[in-house]
């Protein structure tokens, strides 16, 4: 059996993603969202959450581009002088493998961001993070103990193929090569305590957007077992890209889920969109 699950990422960032997922959800093949718990539009993503209940809602763990939910002098290696996060994945891997990241401080604030969404009432069905730093030794394993406490048992396994996009320079191929090892470290520890993880993951993990014909060559030759996608479906690129300060095009990946010609192909190849709740059903 062949399953898809859509996922958008940054549910809760900003309210032109919160309207995108809503729109993918009804109009296209989206079944599923992370949630940001410090993202500025949480509280109307947790409304339409709970106005959609077949959206499957995971947490998005976010330990850099965002904002804490903890109070910044509780977690004075996480953030900078403005009390945010760090910039990108790349500045907090070179101060955590510098040693200047507490794994101490990572768990409080990852403990901090699953209450704040536990506390909502919702209930949650898988966990990844923002720029997959979920997938690093001594992270993992804390993402798991807090998503095995609260009875989450799926996760991501951004295990990205080198090829899917564009590779513009040696920078993005050292990248998605260093991911790649990592996911399977992440996919193992998560499977020896008994998580579900998607058998495949697809996916422009550099930048370039997911379009109608990437979502149409990937469901032609969709593999047996689930696949995950995932994406960044926006409203308006403008004003996304110049909050997120990301170049990215949302508006294509939320016109690629929605297109009538994708969920046509879905139909006739007989391929089930689905979320991780149902993971062990469909196994």
């Amino acid at each position: 059996m062949k399953n898809l699950i859509v996922n958008a990422d940054d549910f809760g960032r900003h309210e032109l993603i919160n309207r995108a997922v809503e729109r993918a959800f009804n109009t296209g093949c989206l079944r599923s969202a992370t949630l940001m718990a410090g993202g500025i539009a949480f509280d109307e993503a947790i409304r339409l959450a709970k106005k959609i209940p077949k959206l499957g809602v995971g947490i998005h763990f976010t330990l850099a581009n965002g904002n804490p939910v903890l109070p910044p002098d509780e977690i004075p290696s996480l953030v900078t002088a403005e009390g945010i996060f760090h910039a990108d994945y790349v500045t907090f891997l070179k101060k955590y493998l510098s040693g200047k990241i507490s794994l101490a401080e990572v768990r409080s604030e990852l403990a901090a961001q699953l209450n704040k969404i536990l506390r909502a009432g919702l209930t949650l069905t898988h966990f990844d993070s923002h720029q997959h730093l979920h997938h690093i030794p001594g992270i993992i394993e804390i993402t798991l103990e807090l998503a095995a406490a609260e009875n989450i048992s799926a996760m991501r396994v951004a295990d990205t193929k080198i090829f899917d996009g564009e590779l513009k320079n040696i920078g993005q191929f050292v990248g998605r090569l260093g991911l790649g090892s990592l996911a399977k470290f992440a996919a193992h520890k998560a499977r020896k305590k008994n998580f579900s993880t998607p058998e495949h993951f697809t996916g422009i993990v550099a930048g370039e957007s997911v379009s109608e014909n990437f979502m149409l060559k990937l469901i032609e030759n969709l593999r047996e077992g689930t696949t995950e996608i995932m994406l960044h479906p926006g409203i308006n690129n403008k004003t996304l890209q110049d909050f997120c300060r990301w170049d990215h095009d949302f508006e294509e990946e939320l016109a690629a889920v929605t297109s009538p010609k994708v969920l046509s192909l879905l139909d006739e190849k007989n391929i089930a969109a689905i979320n991780f709740s149902e993971l062990r059903s469909k196994a």
